[in-house]
């Protein structure tokens, strides 16, 4: 039985402690806090907790319970995942950080994106403790960093932990999300020629090639990507995020730079974005021999997909049909989870979080019901799974 006032409390104690991302806000707190925090409840639960540094001061908590079995005897190992920092709390109306509660729901920086995932974890092991449960598998508990902005800190925890299966607490409004996209940041550049304003046999005008480029952009968004479609995640989509260019107004800019964010789905790679950027800067200096740009890839995360009758989709599907009176439906997220980084290291993961509203928002919520129930269904899918 879930203790839903611990619960809440463990929950309001993470909201209160500030995690901002330092590498999105200059003036972020970082995680170390809310992981020393962390570490100090898995111990006083008995559990061995470990914390490995995804950057120097920036600590991911590892807590294991370890399981009875042993070999081929014994039972499955799971990861219970999620991140510890959010997103900066600038222009959040009062104070952002004061957890406090209104009917069912908890408001803060964090509460929904996502400590309410966190907290969920949480109860749910104290629950599994408290019950007397003992698992034959290994329980890993993994609070990871900078999810908001690298992912350095999953990328770290896949080198310590290997885990048969795991469970991820983004928010999903209780769904069951078994796929979501990748995406790729790309720099493209054209060249042109500097030169007097006046002098327009000899200036190449980088911008106004530029502008071929943003054509082809909206071209691709209105007649490429449509073209294909996922059941659960729509199509690929594309926009034109930043762009710098010019010497000054009485000048022929010689350069012109365009940063593109890409949203993927799972089969589409960086590489294959890259190409297609390629194939049209080809096309368009076969036409014009003075058009002269490049496309690099700046960074990249895959999508990630799990198939419906995966057996860690089974087991949760089942404890949460268990918990909610109703089997959730399957869902696709249009963000990018760290459940790809899982994925590509041979952990097979669904995700699965409470409700609420705000993430990146001025006022951000959680669902405390929601909290609580999701705590139940990781109860349920731990005692079947690892039991």
């Amino acid at each position: 039985m879930i203790d839903k006032q611990l619960t809440t409390q463990l929950l309001q104690s993470m909201v209160r402690i500030n995690s901002v991302n330092p590498g999105l806000d200059d003036l972020g707190a970082g995680e170390a806090n809310v992981a020393h925090w962390i570490a100090d409840v898995c111990r006083a639960w008995g559990l061995d907790v470990e914390l490995q540094d995804s950057a120097p001061g920036r600590p991911n908590v590892i807590a294991r319970w370890k399981g009875s079995g042993g070999g081929a005897a014994g039972g499955r190992s799971i990861l219970l995942t999620g991140h510890t920092d959010t997103v900066s709390t600038l222009n959040m109306p009062g104070d952002p950080l004061d957890g406090r509660i209104e009917g069912n729901r908890m408001y803060g920086r964090g509460a929904y994106d996502m400590k309410g995932g966190l907290a969920a974890i949480l109860g749910a092991v104290e629950a599994l403790r408290r019950d007397g449960f003992q698992p034959r598998g290994d329980v890993i508990l993994g609070f990871v960093t900078d999810e908001e902005y690298l992912s350095i800190g999953t990328d770290a925890l896949v080198k310590r932990v290997k885990a048969d299966a795991a469970i991820l607490t983004e928010p999903t409004e209780m769904r069951l999300c078994i796929a979501h996209k990748g995406f790729a940041w790309l720099d493209l550049i054209t060249h042109g020629v500097a030169g007097h304003g006046s002098l327009y046999h000899s200036g190449v005008d980088a911008i106004a090639h530029m502008g071929r480029l943003l054509a082809a952009l909206e071209r691709f968004e209105n007649q490429i990507f449509p073209q294909r479609s996922h059941t659960l995640l729509g199509r690929a989509s594309a926009h034109a995020s930043l762009i710098t260019g010019g010497l000054g107004l009485s000048t022929y800019p010689d350069r012109a730079h365009l940063q593109v964010e890409h949203r993927l789905l799972p089969d589409e790679t960086g590489a294959d974005v890259v190409a297609l950027w390629e194939r049209e800067i080809a096309a368009l200096k076969a036409v014009d021999p003075r058009f002269d740009a490049e496309v690099s890839l700046d960074f990249y995360r895959p999508g990630y997909e799990i198939a419906p009758d995966a057996p860690i989709v089974q087991t949760v599907r089942d404890a949460a049909a268990r918990v909610l009176g109703h089997t959730p439906e399957n869902y696709g997220m249009w963000a990018w989870l760290d459940s790809a980084i899982l994925g590509r290291a041979d952990i097979p993961t669904v995700i699965i979080g409470p409700g609420g509203e705000g993430a990146h928002a001025a006022v951000e919520w959680v669902n405390l019901e929601e909290v609580c129930q999701c705590a139940a269904i990781i109860a349920g899918s731990v005692t079947a799974w690892a039991g």
